[in-house]
């Protein structure tokens, strides 16, 4: 975890694993990079090469859309070289030991980016390299997406304290993300799950302090409809993860009224949004409520590239933002 004071944060040379390891300002930090970068070179149109001549390594084990893609052009935008590496280019753990590998890509690259089926396999990668690495999806966090949350939600709502968010659908890794984060910003989080489908135990507990520490409110929860109630966020993401395809016809039974619809916004605060990582089905929300103006899924999707872009610029630089601070 990088050192944060009151006036600085310093996050170079750190990892990303999970969002647990990181305080209120280290985040709101990254999410200001992050800001700064999307004004300047979208707003302003600035060439901004903070990354030149530096390389990363992008491992994915699972297909993607929008990691690849943010990451990819992210890097190059900076002026970097991203090279991406497919099950067919690198097995972790299987060809070679991920002990060799993160020892080869050390030398070879400044930092690395792996999108993986076990959280362990990112802990034995970040414990043998010399160089940072950056979670891009695994079974237990998927914390580069909950950047992209904040970040569009900070945008919407001109700041995060006191906002409720509402995760209405399975206990996964995206949820597990927000409970490791919402907290230190001060968002209160109600959760609804079906039984059997509630969030990790461990990581239930962490939450629950974190809540306690912050004084924000915790609510785990199985209606949705009183999860949706006054809160200002409604989440949702796929009722089948990448993996779970055998269990598909099992879970779309046991999700049944877990779709969110205006039914569910109706009882919600009156500013209502909804967020959604995609890819999305039908069965997860409804086009009226997907394709609304409540809905934020685009800008969130878009996000994903201008927070990747500011994580990896406080890795890997000494970069100070230039726009003001942002309200949280």
């Amino acid at each position: 975890m990088g050192k944060a004071t009151l006036m600085s944060v310093n996050l170079k040379g750190s990892s990303f694993l999970t969002l647990k390891d990181f305080n209120a300002e280290e985040i709101k930090h990254i999410l200001w990079v992050s800001a700064d970068l999307k004004h300047r070179i979208k707003h302003r149109g600035e060439n901004v090469p903070l990354l030149q001549g530096k390389s990363i390594a992008m491992i994915f084990e699972k297909r993607s859309t929008r990691t690849r893609m943010s990451t990819e052009t992210g890097f190059s935008l900076l002026g970097g070289h991203p090279c991406f590496l497919t099950p067919q280019d690198i097995h972790l753990g299987i060809n070679e030991s991920t002990t060799d590998t993160a020892r080869v890509l050390s030398g070879l690259a400044d930092i690395v980016l792996a999108r993986v089926y076990r959280h362990s396999s990112l802990e034995l990668l970040d414990k043998d390299a010399s160089i940072p690495i950056i979670n891009g999806l695994s079974d237990l966090y998927h914390p580069i997406q909950i950047l992209a949350d904040l970040l569009t939600l900070q945008e919407h709502y001109g700041s995060l304290k006191g906002l409720t968010l509402a995760w209405i659908g399975d206990g996964n890794n995206v949820l597990h993300s927000f409970m490791m984060s919402l907290a230190k910003l001060g968002v209160n989080l109600k959760v609804a799950t079906p039984k059997g489908y509630e969030p990790d135990a461990n990581i239930t507990q962490e939450a629950q302090r974190l809540s306690k520490q912050f004084g924000t409110k915790l609510q785990f929860l199985t209606d949705p409809v009183e999860a949706a109630r006054d809160s200002n966020v409604l989440v949702t993401d796929t009722w089948v993860s990448m993996g779970q395809e055998e269990e598909k016809k099992k879970r779309m039974k046991d999700f049944l009224g877990y779709q969110i619809t205006m039914q569910a916004g109706s009882v919600a605060a009156p500013d209502w949004t909804f967020l959604h990582c995609l890819p999305r089905k039908a069965e997860e929300v409804d086009d009226e409520v997907f394709y609304s103006p409540r809905s934020l899924v685009f800008t969130e999707a878009e996000n994903r590239k201008w927070t990747i872009m500011g994580l990896m610029v406080c890795i890997l630089t000494d970069y100070r933002p230039q726009i003001p601070k942002l309200k949280f």
